[in-house]
């Protein structure tokens, strides 16, 4: 999922108020266009899921577990390999 575009602010100078008046038009305008697409990715984020059945959740559950038992004895083979450096 691509990220928010950054655009840094070109420097410019003004001279008449119009031009202030055009500018913050456009800036109104790219701040509802940015809105918009963030809610948009907003919502994506919390679609909720279909229901699923109880083998797919205990086979979900057992996928989530051996995950993060794999995880919890890779940090502490780690933690024992490196013990002097993490001592610092």
């Amino acid at each position: 999922m691509p990220g928010l575009p950054v655009q840094k602010p070109a420097p410019t100078t003004y001279r008449t108020l119009e031009e202030i008046q055009q500018r913050k038009e456009q800036l109104k305008t790219e701040l509802q266009k940015d809105s918009t697409r963030f809610s948009t990715l907003w919502g994506q984020m919390f679609v909720k899921r279909k229901d699923v059945s109880k083998g797919e959740f205990i086979a979900n559950m057992v996928t989530n577990s051996i995950t993060a038992i794999d995880a919890f004895l890779l940090v502490r083979k780690l933690l024992k390999s490196y013990r002097h450096i993490f001592r610092r």
